[in-house]
């Protein structure tokens, strides 16, 4: 097939896989996942898998954990969700998404057997369950040394709970997504304990208490062993630096010291230190004295990036972008723009979700923002500009809240008005409040592939 043949295809395929129920609309069982896995001769068997869950920080933790695994001179396969720009993003072997005729490929081997799982049960495979079976069986495909997989939504019934991992990691708990998952700290742990399964070694970030009662509870029930952020393992310093922060490591086999890590703010520390506990834990037991070699360490997080968290998609001014969507996240993003950048003026372009906690998303971003300019993402999900500019006003006051109906024309503004500050250096733009935000203003700043 020729490469515009390839591409059409791999056009059409991403919209029958967009046709299917959304990630939004949740059927909490994994009966019809399994049963396309048995069909696939279970492809998700064939490598050892590192599952992570949490609330905030699992994709940055999972491309932590994949470089360093990469750097280790091990294959690596990883599954990620939601997107930014395109959907080959979410299915990535050696570092690089796959390719339009690979993921074109994978569809095609599989699709007889979704259509049999459809057949067989009321409600059809979603879009994010036979992206599961596409990232399996690319995976066992390629094949790879060991498989890094995302939670799309909690833990016990998501779709990729049909692993039974290695390493289970939980990063850092809070209240989200409430209108599928229970509303309490202790009640949301619960469900993301169900990826730690008998003899998995589980990795917890540092939690809130009633988070790692429960956590921990649950360890002991299954018989894994644990390490914990802050007790077994942790950041002993951390230090600002030019385009990220040097930062040192207690591991579970050693020491690290100065490391440079290329992303901002205390909490992508923290997701460092988890992904190196998982790595170092990985093939041997918590026990083992022997440390990573260090410019494993050094090398992996020099160079990793993590798109759309605290992402810097321009300069003159500096036009940042961050996918926080709940109140934690946001709180952590706002405390790594304070402490990585000196701006004396800095104008908000957010866009959320309209079943998100949007007061608690807006409080945070209240004493860093001089201005908000409220608007709305692609999403139909995205609260409309009138509505968000309500819930914003009595609390940024009404002079600080501009409302603009398209985000493009909302990232306009922004940037006009920082560059009419005349302040060089000292003015920028934080565009964030949603994933599907930070991917559109990623694709309207940067441009490229949005398929």
């Amino acid at each position: 097939m020729s490469a515009s043949g390839v591409h059409e295809r791999y056009t059409e395929v991403v919209a029958e896989i967009g046709s299917r129920r959304v990630e939004s609309d949740i059927d909490p069982t994994t009966d019809r996942i399994s049963a396309l896995m048995d069909l696939l001769s279970d492809p998700q068997r064939n490598y050892p898998t590192i599952h992570l869950t949490g609330t905030n920080g699992k994709s940055s933790t999972a491309r932590m954990i994949d470089a360093l695994m990469r750097e280790r001179r091990l294959r690596v396969g990883r599954y990620t969700s939601p997107h930014l720009r395109t959907m080959r993003e979410r299915i990535v072997i050696d570092g690089e998404p796959v390719s339009e005729e690979t993921f074109v490929e994978v569809y095609e081997e599989i699709r007889p057997f979704v259509d049999m799982v459809d057949a067989a049960h009321e409600t059809r495979l979603s879009f994010f369950e036979v992206l599961t079976g596409m990232a399996f069986t690319a995976f066992a495909d390629a094949p790879v040394d060991v498989a890094v997989v995302e939670v799309g939504m909690g833990g016990n019934w998501d779709a990729t709970n049909v692993v039974d991992a290695d390493i289970a990691v939980v990063t850092p708990i809070a209240v989200d997504h409430t209108e599928y998952l229970p509303d309490t700290v202790e009640g949301i742990a619960e469900e993301k304990s169900g990826i730690i399964k008998p003899n998995s070694i589980a990795i917890l970030a540092q939690q809130p208490l009633a988070a790692a009662e429960t956590l921990m509870r649950h360890v002991s029930e299954t018989g894994a062993r644990v390490a914990r952020e802050g007790l077994e393992f942790g950041v002993t310093h951390r230090d600002i630096a030019v385009g990220g922060q040097q930062v040192s490591f207690q591991g579970l086999r050693g020491s690290y010291e100065d490391v440079f890590l290329s992303l901002f703010g205390a909490h992508q520390a923290g997701n460092a230190a988890v992904a190196l506990a998982a790595v170092e834990a990985f093939g041997a037991p918590v026990e083992s004295e022997e440390p990573l070699e260090s410019e494993v360490v050094t090398d992996a997080l020099a160079e990793i990036a993590s798109p759309g968290r605290l992402e810097v998609l321009r300069s003159s001014p500096t036009v940042l972008v961050d996918a926080a969507h709940n109140p934690a996240g946001m709180t952590a993003a706002v405390e790594g723009v304070q402490e990585a950048f000196t701006f004396t003026r800095l104008i908000g372009v957010v866009a959320i979700m309209a079943d998100k906690d949007v007061e608690g998303i807006l409080d945070p971003l209240e004493p860093v923002l001089s201005e908000i300019v409220v608007t709305r993402n692609s999403s139909p999900r995205s609260l409309g500009p009138e509505e968000l500019a309500d819930l914003a006003r009595p609390i940024f006051g009404a002079e600080r809240v501009r409302v603009a109906d398209r985000l493009d024309d909302a990232i306009d503004e922004a940037v006009a008005r920082a560059d009419e500050s005349g302040e060089l250096g000292g003015a920028g733009v934080l565009i964030t409040g949603s994933v599907v935000t930070a991917g559109d203003a990623s694709h309207l700043v940067k441009g490229g592939d949005s398929a």
